[in-house]
């Protein structure tokens, strides 16, 4: 086996490579006593209001789409066309079988 590079210590085996380890009690305590220190027990804060938010969502938006690709004229009509006779080629086969075992099923049970 070969043995991997670095620390794989983690804080609940009390071998944490940065400085003093909470046991899982202390941690909970922590939590509950609203300590920051600790992980947890503190709300996120939001930041700006609802209506900051929505905006700066609708702005993103908008700047992921500029980025976007469109495709020509041509490659629409070309990608629409292969699309459709996908289509029609696949409903054609699907037919072919179901008919083909309508005929089946009628010869074995009259």
């Amino acid at each position: 086996m070969t043995e991997t590079v670095g620390s794989t210590a983690t804080p609940e085996s009390g071998n944490s490579a940065g400085g003093e380890d909470l046991s899982r009690r202390d941690r909970k305590r922590a939590r509950k006593a609203g300590d920051p220190e600790s992980k947890g027990g503190r709300k996120r804060d939001k930041g700006p209001n609802i209506f900051k938010r929505t905006a700066l969502f609708y702005r993103q938006i908008i700047t992921e789409l500029r980025k976007v690709v469109w495709p020509s004229r041509s490659d629409l009509t070309s990608y629409t066309t292969v699309v459709i006779v996908f289509v029609v080629v696949i409903m054609a086969i699907v037919y072919g079988l179901d008919t083909g075992f309508v005929k089946l099923a009628q010869l074995v049970f009259g």
